[in-house]
């Protein structure tokens, strides 16, 4: 790996402090920078340090990369707040990476699970043009109803189609509680949701609206990634999303929800960096 340098930096907004990272290349940078924002209750470094070498490999092809805490979580100082409310730490974010870092003019938000539907409402809340890219990787779109339609078409569906669980089943190998628990999910995924006001409707208006490239990223054994594209192939809000021109996605064979296995996460910063060669190099 090309050296590179990395430098801690402060993320302030009116109700949280929070330190970053930030990996430079050491020579000439990309104008474009990337902002990783994480998912669930991860700190900088990431599930399994994901973000830290992440980081260091975009880094070292001339992507200047920041990862940090969110308030409430790893060193920051702050109420932890839901992913539909991150706007000012993300812009917090976006500041300090550009005021420090001369080269750096533009970002690519870089997202997993819910910090991928984070960055994609905060473009929608505040189209900051500064904004240039969106890497997406497993985006969350829950709902029980969704989770249900998932469990049966990716779980049952395949489970169903298998001698071996029909015989545990006609033997009585089958337990009350996992016949019962496909029983609910038949029922919840025949409901009707109303999204109309759901953060799910306002991350396919943003979608629709964000004209700047799109990389999206969805690991084959990961649920919250079927369940996206599942919604994003069948709610109406979603219609003609994942067919727009400036949408280039993935599907990352054999990988889990973090691409936690090294071939996973090789895989994974892979196609990340080829899309960010393609789309920022200028």
């Amino acid at each position: 790996m090309p050296p590179l340098n990395e430098t801690p930096v402060q993320i302030l907004t009116e109700d949280s402090a929070a330190w970053g990272i930030v990996s430079a290349p050491q020579g000439s940078a990309f104008e474009a920078g990337v902002i990783i924002v994480t998912g669930g209750l991860q700190y900088r470094a990431g599930a399994h340090r994901q973000s830290v070498l992440l980081a260091r490999q975009l880094a070292s092809a001339g992507f200047t990369t920041l990862r940090f805490d969110l308030a409430g979580l790893g060193d920051a100082i702050g109420t932890a707040h839901d992913f539909e409310n991150l706007g000012a730490q993300l812009t917090a974010a976006i500041n300090a990476l550009i005021a420090q870092n001369a080269g750096v003019k533009r970002v690519v938000l870089w997202g997993l699970c819910d910090g991928a539907s984070a960055a994609l409402l905060h473009w929608r809340t505040t189209t900051d043009l500064r904004i240039v890219g969106l890497c997406l990787v497993n985006p969350w779109a829950r709902s029980d109803t969704g989770l249900a339609r998932t469990h049966i078409k990716h779980y049952y569906g395949h489970r169903l189609t298998e001698w071996s669980f029909w015989r545990k089943l006609l033997t009585g190998g089958v337990g009350p509680s996992a016949i019962g628990q496909l029983m609910s999910n038949l029922k919840t995924s025949l409901r009707r949701q109303d999204t109309s006001q759901s953060f799910q409707q306002k991350m396919a208006t943003a979608w629709h609206n964000f004209a700047a490239p799109i990389l999206l990223l969805i690991s084959e054994r990961d649920l919250t990634g079927q369940e996206f594209m599942d919604h994003a192939r069948t709610d109406k809000a979603w219609q003609g999303c994942l067919q727009m021109p400036n949408v280039q996605q993935h599907i990352m064979p054999g990988a889990d929800h973090t691409c936690s296995t090294q071939g996973g996460h090789e895989l994974l910063g892979q196609l990340t960096l080829q899309w960010l060669l393609s789309r920022f190099r200028n």
